[in-house]
């Protein structure tokens, strides 16, 4: 096959890679995804996405997948968040493996700013050094390193951006901390403890993901690039336009970050908690200006028009 315009999307059940394969499939992008049961994953996800069989940690499987493609999106994570020492670094070494194998495919990585100490570095650019406070951090730190060692030979385009919000997101602070879908929003959970927050609206990310794909030729064999979004510089702005969206004061409550440092020693989701809390404590902007100079701007979805979206997709009303 042509490999002109074919995508393996490795995540593409899960909410930003689900995103990215819809913007790619609107854009005319022939696109795979990697399923365990790929009969299911056809029932129950995207139309147009042609489903292969096979795991993220089966670089025989992923190679497979990846034969006659030009990119591999690399939106998978481990299961549940949990085991990132394990099983992070031989997902991207597979993905890397497959790149090479299918002649030098772009490999195109949702990033995050779990890589950098926000309390040192408000402003994140390319060239921003990366010093992890996190568990996450560090593994992150490690995948885009390995990245950028396989370029040339195997390029790379690095997206990064703030927490997620939208239709189609799965899993996020929004949908399941700040509000709780499927129900009548009666308060809203106020996760930040400070201003100056980083928010992305998925399907204007996922657009800007897809136009970077488009644009391969005005790409460096190595791209770390910044997707600004939305900066809540006050700490009160996601929340107020809830409360905009759904035409009434809703009133807040703080997150318990105090209880999720008394538990993180017991595992779980308070230790995983705790690990992030810095980046809901310390302003963190992303700067923006490469991606401006390739694309010439991001996607403006007004914020009302993306809150109403967004809470209507959670039925959260």
């Amino acid at each position: 096959m042509n490999s002109e315009r074919t995508a393996l999307v490795l995540g593409a059940t899960g909410g930003i890679g689900g995103a990215v394969a819809q913007a790619l499939l609107r854009r005319g992008w022939r696109v795979r995804g990697l399923a365990r049961d790929p009969a299911s994953a056809d029932r129950q996800a995207l139309a147009g996405v042609d489903w292969r069989g096979g795991d993220a940690m089966d670089r025989a499987q992923v190679s497979a997948a990846a034969d006659g493609v030009c990119a591999i999106v690399h939106a998978v994570n481990p299961p549940g968040y949990r085991h990132w020492d394990r099983l992070a670094a031989p997902m991207i070494d597979n993905t890397i493996a497959a790149a090479r194998a299918a002649g030098g495919a772009r490999i195109v990585l949702p990033g995050t700013i779990y890589n950098y100490d926000v309390a040192r570095t408000p402003v994140i650019g390319a060239d921003t050094p990366q010093a992890p406070r996190s568990r996450k951090g560090a593994m992150r730190v490690a995948m885009e390193r390995r990245l950028e060692a396989a370029a040339p030979e195997v390029p790379a385009l690095i997206l990064r951006a703030g927490d997620f919000f939208g239709p189609g997101v799965r899993s996020s602070w929004f949908s399941q901390a700040m509000v709780k879908p499927g129900q009548p929003v009666r308060k809203i959970v106020k996760v930040a403890r400070g201003a100056g927050h980083s928010w992305a609206y998925l399907p204007d990310l996922a657009e800007t993901f897809a136009s970077l794909m488009d644009a391969a030729d005005r790409l460096r064999p190595f791209e770390r690039l910044q997707f600004e979004g939305l900066y809540d510089e006050t700490g009160t702005v996601l929340t107020d336009a809830v409360s905009r969206a759904l035409g009434r004061d809703i009133p807040t409550a703080p997150f318990p970050w105090w209880v999720m440092q008394a538990l993180s020693p017991f595992g779980g989701f308070p230790r995983e908690a705790a690990d992030i809390a810095p980046y809901w404590r310390w302003p963190a902007r992303l700067d923006n200006r490469r991606l401006v100079e390739i694309l010439g701007s991001e996607p403006p979805t007004p914020l009302n028009q993306a809150m109403d979206a967004s809470l209507a997709s959670l039925g959260a009303t």
